[in-house]
């Protein structure tokens, strides 16, 4: 497999699913077991509207089979489905990405999940990201509060899902 990167940062080992234009992986630090990114190959790609039109058709097509398999494999009941367009949106890393998080019934009870997501002084952490996006580096909310997980850990989980994700495939053609 040919190196990939999610932006300037290798992630060959973390990837479970490459198309054409697109691939997924698994996350350095999710909110929730099965939490995991959709990225376009090209890294030049920091916002949506700089797909293509062939990898925008792609980018959707991808989206839809990654979406399917994550409700699948972690048996999810719903998902949120999440790309921050840009530094003042709260784009953590500059290249276009979706998070893809399972989500059931009993965690809208947990209300730490939201705050997680939402918690940010709006005016200070907006200019620490915004600076940190245009100088290339990567800023992301309660960074410091998730402790990210070994590069041994995430391939296995990539591993993983990499081998169900190719039954799940053969089960819906």
């Amino acid at each position: 497999m040919k190196s990939i990167y999610f932006y300037k940062h290798l992630v060959t080992p973390q990837v479970f699913f490459q198309s054409k234009y697109t691939y997924a992986l698994v996350n350095l630090r999710p909110l929730v077991p099965g939490h995991v990114l959709l990225v376009p190959l090209r890294t030049s790609a920091y916002r949506l509207a700089d797909l293509t039109p062939e990898e925008s058709a792609d980018y959707m097509l991808s989206l839809q089979l990654i979406h399917r398999f994550i409700m699948h494999a972690y048996k999810a009941d719903s998902l949120n489905i999440l790309i921050q367009d840009g530094p003042e949106s709260g784009q953590s890393v500059p290249h276009l990405h979706t998070h893809i998080i399972p989500r059931y019934r009993n965690d809208m009870e947990d209300a730490q999940f939201y705050q997680g997501l939402e918690k940010w002084d709006a005016e200070t952490d907006f200019n620490r990201r915004k600076l940190a996006f245009h100088n290339g580096s990567s800023f992301s909310v309660n960074e410091d509060k998730r402790e990210p997980r070994s590069m041994e850990v995430m391939e296995k989980e990539a591993e993983w899902l990499s081998e169900e994700l190719t039954r799940f495939k053969d089960k819906i053609v």
